[in-house]
């Protein structure tokens, strides 16, 4: 029976990353994954170029029942420490925007990188291997019964690291195992749920919008208590965009997202510009002058829900009513019926509970020499790099113990 030191379950991110580090170490380490792909997460993000790190990464833009978790590993591995294993690497990157980083060309420059790292320090790489079951040995250790192929067999380690992600994107192999085992050693599981995925319409709100798809807007958008300014956009069935993703993170069943439309409007507020036009002599239909702010058909959508008489030339539509059309446009509350789901979101939100977990290590408080690291830990990124920078320094972090 096969007895590495270290079993990693999963090849992502955090598990290569922790593999690298085990290795350099001088531990015996096996990665494994049902996965017919090393890295498969890495290979599609950042449209196939890789967001791998953000320059900004701090527990700020993390979502967690423990925002001060992820701090330990964060300061002992910062987007630093990965950009030089980039540059160390010869690998071309750019800023994109707000600090976010990808590659010049392909993505599986990451993987490739880090396969590298992997079999330099040792460790060795097992793909297309399905976890049947996991069970903790008397002696100590843990037993792994696997089946590659159409052989089944079982390897022994002494401590066991669990980096199979979660429930996103699952056409690309993602599975609840991870929340299974936590579920088995008796962890505790903050409620999980797509996340970076936008929003998706009622009924009222998709006949409303039917004929935007594919318009979009630089907005503000708000939502539980976070603002996050870049575009939105319509889609057949909802909204997509940075902004919206970034909202639906921070979105729960229930609450209302509110969109300021036009955040750098000169006059200050739309009301301001329409009085100015007014003054001005402007004769034309509000819905015309709209327009020139933003895409014709939303100018249109919006008129006919937010003010009445939008027929009414500018001379004489109301105030009261051009302020109802302003208030909304700067301040448009949606109720999403929904996120768009686990099918097409970055990340999943939730996981295992961090009070389950040493912040430092990363090992289980309650099982010893069980560790859980990367996405499937109750610790969430905005989108930018900052899920790939938890992955690198969760598995960095506990590398160095396991």
């Amino acid at each position: 029976m096969e007895h590495p030191e270290v079993l990693i379950l999963g090849a992502g991110g955090a598990g290569l990353m922790c593999a690298i580090e085990a290795a350099k170490r001088g531990r015996r380490v096996t990665l494994l994954d049902h996965s017919t792909k090393l890295g498969g997460k890495i290979l599609i993000s950042g449209g196939g170029r890789c967001n791998f790190t953000n320059l900004g990464a701090s527990p700020a833009q993390y979502v967690s029942r423990n925002p001060h978790f992820c701090k330990s590993a964060f300061s002992r591995y910062p987007s630093a420490a990965f950009i030089a294993m980039v540059e160390r690497h010869g690998i071309p990157y750019h800023e994109k925007k707000l600090g976010q980083l990808f590659c010049d060309g392909s993505a599986r420059a990451i993987v490739e990188m880090l396969e590298t790292e992997c079999r330099e320090a040792g460790a060795e790489i097992r793909l297309e291997t399905r976890i049947d079951a996991v069970e903790r040995r008397t002696e100590g250790g843990f037993r792994v019964a696997v089946t590659r192929g159409t052989e089944s067999s079982s390897i022994e380690c002494d401590s066991l690291v669990v980096a199979t992600g979660g429930y996103s994107i699952p056409k690309i192999g993602a599975t609840g195992l991870g929340y299974q085992l936590a579920k088995q050693f008796g962890l505790k599981r903050v409620d999980t749920a797509p996340a970076l995925d936008g929003f998706t319409f009622t009924p009222r709100q998709t006949e409303l919008f039917r004929d935007l798809s594919g318009v979009s807007v630089d907005v503000v958008l708000s939502c539980g208590g976070k603002s996050f300014r870049e575009n939105i956009l319509f889609t057949h069935s909802g909204l997509s965009g940075p902004a919206a993703l970034q909202g639906s993170l921070h979105w729960y069943p229930g609450d209302t997202v509110t969109l300021d439309l036009l955040p750098d409007l000169p006059d200050g507020t739309l009301l301001h510009w329409f009085l100015r036009r007014k003054q001005e002599g402007n004769r034309s239909l509000p819905k015309n002058l709209l327009a020139e702010l933003l895409p014709a058909r939303f100018a249109d959508a919006l008129a006919a829900e937010f003010l009445p008489g939008e027929a009414t030339p500018l001379p004489q539509a109301s105030e009261k009513a051009l302020e109802r059309l302003s208030q909304n446009v700067h301040a448009w509350k949606i109720q999403p019926a929904g996120t768009v789901g686990y099918g097409k979101a970055e990340v999943t939100r939730g996981g295992v509970d961090t009070d389950e977990l040493s912040s430092k290590t990363l090992e289980s408080r309650k099982v010893p020499g069980l560790y859980f690291i990367g996405e499937v830990v109750d610790v969430t990124g905005w989108l930018g790099g900052y899920n790939f920078q938890w992955a690198w320094a969760s598995g960095w972090a506990a590398g160095q113990v396991v």
